[in-house]
């Protein structure tokens, strides 16, 4: 992929912002801490980078109207800035990256999600300026509520500043407010993440991202299971803890529309609930997306690319007037077709046949007819006219399910 190439039909844009106060000990994701100093100069060149993506005609169609059969073109144009930390820039910064953004995707029609660490915005003001600038989501990686395990993990907030920091987003005027939460975490028990599970549901949060503890060999936390001087729970315990939130946030009118994904919703006939997030929606439907950033990754069928990762170097190539893309993957129909089947069904609603044939041009029995027939004999999937989607089983082994389809 080259960055002459305008991003006229594409609806959804990452962008990452690489800076973090400290690197959590669970962390692999491409992230620098003590780099403050940089943060202007990346900025200047992240925005050129997305004045570079920057298509002739701003115009995006307006989603067509939500139907069973789920499709990328219901869906919100949107904007996601995800880290790293991106509420640790000023607003100042955030004012350009958005203004650039703007040219791309346009803010006033679009879902435009910033991740947010609670250690970080504690000041109202700050949650009111990126409001005024056009955010319209926040998303707080809570992680635990408790504090022992916070400081394990590296986290910089405790649970009562977390709360705080939900409240103040909440009174600067978001109406869209994601917290992600870890299970499966050192020394932790069903006993106290059904405590969590109970409180966090009294908060009113609008959407909540669950996913089990995953230990990357390169982080500090890896390290430290490995030599036994942290232990997490197995996984017959995560599947119960799992199984735990399921229960309680049916109970308390969550709708599960993703594997690792509740929300609100003011709609219950709609295939997605109302505060769906549509950037990760983007994702599970295997929608193309531009990113811009270090280390970003994007997807423009036939190609797949990743830039430079370090800060310094992706600085200095975008000054430079070069590309800052390191690295571009070839797809081929059969990657196409195979990463819209094992992406979509990670949602709820699953594959529709006018979504994989929408996307892949041809018939989703044409390609997988043996394997959907092998899936279904097992239990794990269901099909019908509609499509196909995960039974309660297969959602347990999910990952054994899309297997099939690589």
């Amino acid at each position: 992929m080259s960055n002459n190439q305008p991003g006229a039909d594409v609806r959804h844009l990452y962008i990452h912002i690489p800076f973090c106060h400290r690197r959590c000990a669970y962390c692999d994701f491409n992230t620098y801490a003590n780099m403050e100093d940089r943060m202007e100069a990346y900025v200047t060149a992240l925005c050129a980078e997305l004045r570079s993506h920057a298509p002739l005609s701003r115009a995006v169609a307006p989603p067509l109207p939500m139907t069973a059969d789920l499709t990328r073109a219901m869906l919100r144009p949107t904007i996601f800035l995800g880290g790293g930390t991106p509420s640790m820039l000023p607003d100042a910064l955030m004012a350009r990256i958005l203004s650039a953004a703007d040219a791309i995707v346009p803010l006033d029609s679009a879902e435009v999600t910033v991740e947010c660490n609670p250690g970080t915005v504690l000041a109202r003001d700050y949650l009111r300026a990126l409001r005024d600038l056009g955010v319209n989501r926040i998303s707080l990686g809570v992680q635990s509520l408790h504090d022992p395990t916070l400081r394990v993990l590296g986290r910089i907030h405790t649970a009562a500043e977390a709360y705080a920091s939900f409240n103040d987003a909440r009174a600067a005027g978001f109406e869209s407010i994601n917290l992600d939460f870890i299970f499966g975490l050192p020394g932790q028990t069903v006993e106290q993440w059904e405590e969590t599970l109970r409180e966090i549901v009294t908060w009113g949060a609008d959407h909540f991202a669950l996913y089990a503890l995953i230990l990357e060999e390169r982080t500090p936390l890896y390290a430290q299971v490995i030599s036994g001087r942290v232990t997490v729970p197995d996984d017959d315990v995560t599947a119960v803890m799992y199984e735990c939130a399921l229960e309680h946030f049916a109970a308390a009118g969550y709708v599960q529309y993703e594997i690792s994904n509740w929300a609100r919703t003011d709609d219950p006939s709609s295939p997605v609930p109302t505060h769906a997030c549509h950037h990760n929606l983007a994702y599970w439907l295997n929608a193309d997306y531009l990113a811009a950033g270090a280390g970003a990754h994007g997807h423009r069928y036939p190609q797949r690319y990743v830039n430079v990762m370090g800060i310094d170097d992706y600085i200095a190539r975008v000054s430079a007037g070069e590309s800052p893309v390191a690295e571009i993957t070839a797809l081929t129909p059969r990657d196409l077709a195979a990463e819209t089947m094992f992406m979509g069904l990670r949602l709820n609603v699953g594959v529709s046949a006018t979504h994989f044939r929408d996307r892949c041009g041809v018939e989703m029995d044409a390609v997988f007819g043996a394997e959907l027939a092998e899936l279904a004999e097992l239990g794990l999937i269901e099909c019908d006219e509609r499509g196909v989607r995960l039974t309660s089983r297969g959602r347990m082994i999910g990952n054994r399910v899309f297997e099939r389809f690589v």
